[in-house]
């Protein structure tokens, strides 16, 4: 395995992952960088969006948080008791349901749907993604017609504490992140009370089976099933 660095990491680029051809936020992707790059875009992204625009249908209900830094496309519904910090960018036709929770620098295509008791941070969802149900979305991109089943979590930050590094191709990179959950591909779905651990690169067209704890470089198309070995090793 090769151990690259971060100008190496020009040999990942985020078309591997995304086809943007659709997706009205193309400027994030500019050069078309390591996806995981993009998660460090969205701040000084989101100041340069006209924010405080608020369409669809919002229940008097719902916490909006500094509404001038939140813009909700046409057609959204926001349902009571959601929670709305910004910045933050909902697209058009998308749902946040009760209980969701939006912790700012989140960004939705269109159609998208964050669900009931789902946490979402530093995170972007391409048009069609959905996190429906008790799931933990964070410093994460999901791709178009991504879903995570119920309960997934993307972990985001290491038991030790340090820099996430991220395998791809059998290179190494660090990332210099120290919060960085997944990176999950076009068309992917991730079945229900799986968790994704930080740092994970999973390809377009991936089927993960429910209850998986998963990480690493899964190739595009790929079917990912539960084993019956549990590892234990001193440290």
């Amino acid at each position: 395995m090769c151990f690259g660095n971060n100008r190496q990491s020009m040999d990942i680029k985020s078309s591997d992952f995304f086809n943007l051809s659709t997706f009205t936020h193309t400027a994030l992707f500019e050069k078309d960088p390591a996806p995981w790059i993009i998660l460090t875009r969205l701040a000084s992204y989101l100041k340069k969006l006209k924010l405080g625009v608020l369409l669809g249908s919002i229940s008097p209900q719902a916490y909006l948080i500094r509404p001038e830094e939140i813009t909700i496309g046409e057609g959204s519904i926001v349902e009571p008791g959601a929670y709305i910090q910004g910045p933050c960018w909902i697209g058009n036709h998308c749902v946040i349901r009760h209980g969701a929770y939006i912790r700012g620098h989140v960004i939705t295509g269109d159609y998208c749907v964050i669900g009931h008791d789902t946490e979402v941070k530093n995170s972007l969802f391409l048009n069609r993604a959905h996190a429906a149900h008790f799931a933990y979305v964070g410093d994460t991109i999901l791709g178009h017609d991504v879903n995570l089943g119920a309960g997934t979590k993307c972990a985001n930050f290491k038991l030790d504490q340090q820099t996430v590094s991220v395998v791809y191709k059998h290179q190494r990179f660090n990332t210099q992140l120290r919060k960085f959950g997944a990176i999950i591909g076009d068309r992917s779905q991730i079945g229900c009370n799986t968790v994704t651990n930080p740092g994970s690169l999973i390809g377009m067209d991936v089927r993960a089976y429910p209850c998986l704890n998963i990480g690493g470089w899964i190739p595009h198309r790929s079917i990912v099933k539960p084993g019956s070995q549990v590892r234990i090793s001193s440290y």
